[in-house]
């Protein structure tokens, strides 16, 4: 007997500020990567498909983006070549009197 299927795996890349295609709200996106691998005796050995989208936090809407998409929303959330910054670095909080 041999045992065999799929198993789906979800790996999230980056959290991105984007405005929201559905909603129109500037919104926290997740970017993440789904990855459907073939299993024998429930053992994952090599990817079947890998696809890729970013969701909206505030409405939970999930848009397909391509892996070239993908790869270049990754390289802005953490700033590399060509990354525009966004939002202002925070400092803490400091209590008045002490």
């Amino acid at each position: 007997m041999i045992i065999f299927g799929t198993k789906g795996y979800l790996y999230q890349l980056a959290i991105l500020t984007l405005v929201c295609g559905n909603c129109g709200n500037p919104a926290a996106h997740t970017l993440r990567k789904r990855v459907t691998k073939f299993t024998l005796f429930f053992v994952p050995l090599f990817p079947l498909s890998t696809k890729y989208a970013t969701q909206c936090t505030f409405c939970g809407t999930e848009h397909k983006v391509t892996k070239e998409q993908a790869e270049q929303l990754q390289a802005q959330a953490v700033g590399g070549p060509g990354a525009q910054p966004y939002g202002q670095p925070q400092q803490p909080h400091q209590h008045p009197g002490v």
